[in-house]
């Protein structure tokens, strides 16, 4: 019997063609649906599966049909495939956002996903989504793998936790890190058939600051068999995660060292690394993120080495596809997209984002919280006045764009920049404390120095 062909239903074009050769794919996990222009084919609508072999069919039948310019959504990991082979074969891709996708006005109940995806293309609504260059797409995959490793292996630090919680163990309340020195040695003497709580206590670091009667006493507990059979398969999987983490920060540290720098000058003096977490690569990163960078970021107060490689990982070191650093503030969501109407501001809907940069920024501007230069200031002040919510997002803001400034200058970050701020934030304490003083009948009186 033969297959019945699908029947669909053409679009009727108002808005003029801005873009005559392009294309739209709406990505599933087993089937694609490609659309090209009405007239380049018979059937202007066809399906591939999703094996290697028909995407390369899919983009042979593209070229046939003269498409230089394709749109699809970015649908969980089922569009990179297809992605690197149409990048290969010289086509434009545009991956556009599924919501810019769904904003916009027409019949999409209607019609194809993807048969709307190219007529809007055709007609330049649809705005690429960013996208680093390849090297740092390996990095970034790279990065977000070793990430899942480090959740995993924190899985099997809790279960390490919950073992000695059923023995009554209290040694994990007692020491700051039970994957410490001190810890690991001491699970390691359980592990190994030790309940000695004595015996046990001996192997405390002389860093620790619990004495070593109240490391004994948390020692004493029921050691049970089946407890301690758990508790070494847990430590037994922590470290196979340690060494796959070990395993990746190598890799990581190949792709980093051959990664090419935008700047042609001498190479940076080797640093050594200021990321003291234990889950921070062993391999030193800040003579060559300041390499790649041209500049040293981690003088931008809320900045580490591991912040700044996580910004690289996702960004990358070519600031290029954002001309400006509002665009750049945009592309972060950490600046007010309000628009005005009338003489009147409309305020936009908050978008939720999971931009990892973003997060990074989020995070840098949360530990302003105790820095005492002049952006712990500023952090402090707009927490006093907005809350922390605001307060957090707004030094984000102004922490990407001092971090845009530096990446395409090249100029060193320099704190007297804001002396003359921080002189203006001190004159206006003083007056908001004079006035304060006034109002209750006091004055103020300089004292001497």
């Amino acid at each position: 019997m033969a297959k019945k062909k699908r029947k669909y239903r053409k679009l009727e074009r108002s808005l003029p063609v801005m873009r005559p050769n392009a294309g739209g794919i709406d990505i599933g996990a087993t089937e694609i649906f490609v659309a090209v222009p009405a007239d380049r084919d018979t059937e202007s609508v066809r399906s591939f599966p999703t094996f290697t072999q028909d995407l390369h069919a899919l983009a042979d039948w593209l070229q046939q049909c003269r498409v230089d310019t394709v749109a699809m959504e970015s649908t969980g990991v089922y569009w990179i495939p297809l992605f690197q082979i149409l990048e290969a074969r010289g086509i434009e891709v545009h991956l556009v956002n599924a919501q810019h996708v769904h904003h916009v006005p027409g019949r999409k109940s209607d019609v194809l996903d993807c048969q709307w995806l190219q007529y809007l293309h055709s007609v330049g609504l649809l705005r690429a989504s960013f996208r680093p260059e390849h090297a740092v797409c390996e990095i970034r995959s790279l990065m977000r793998h070793r990430e899942n490793l480090v959740q995993m292996a924190c899985v099997h630090v809790q279960h390490m936790q919950k073992s000695l919680d059923q023995m009554n163990l209290q040694i994990h309340h007692v020491i700051s890190d039970i994957t410490g020195v001190t810890g690991l040695a001491i699970v390691d003497a359980i592990v190994a058939g030790n309940s000695n709580p004595k015996e046990l206590a001996k192997l405390r670091d002389h860093r620790i600051k619990a004495s070593i009667e109240t490391v004994t006493k948390s020692l004493v507990g029921d050691y049970r068999p089946e407890h301690i059979f758990t508790l070494k398969q847990s430590l037994t999987a922590y470290r196979h995660y340690q060494k796959l983490i070990a395993d990746c920060d190598q890799e990581v540290q190949q792709r980093v060292e051959a990664f090419q720098s935008n700047d042609d000058g001498p190479t940076a003096a080797a640093h050594s690394s200021s990321a003291t977490s234990p889950t921070a690569p062993s391999f030193d990163l800040h003579s060559h993120l300041e390499r790649i960078f041209g500049v040293d970021l981690t003088a931008i107060p809320g900045f580490d080495v591991l912040r700044i490689q996580t910004i690289f990982s996702e960004l990358g070191a070519d600031m290029s596809p954002f001309p400006t650093d509002d665009t750049f503030c945009s592309w972060l969501n950490v600046c007010p997209k309000d628009g005005t109407s009338a003489g009147r501001r409309i305020r936009a809907p908050k978008v939720k984002t999971k931009n990892r940069v973003t997060q990074a920024f989020r995070m840098a501007a949360l530990s302003l919280h105790n820095n005492k230069s002049y952006l712990g200031d500023y952090y402090r002040s707009q927490r006093a006045r907005h809350g922390a919510l605001k307060a957090t997002k707004n030094a984000a803001h102004k922490l990407a764009r001092i971090f845009y400034h530096l990446v395409k200058t090249r100029q060193p970050y320099d704190e007297t920049v804001f002396a003359k701020l921080e002189a203006r934030n001190q004159k206006h304490r003083l007056h908001k404390l004079q006035t304060l003083a006034r109002q209750m009948g006091y004055s103020l009186v300089q004292a001497n120095a």
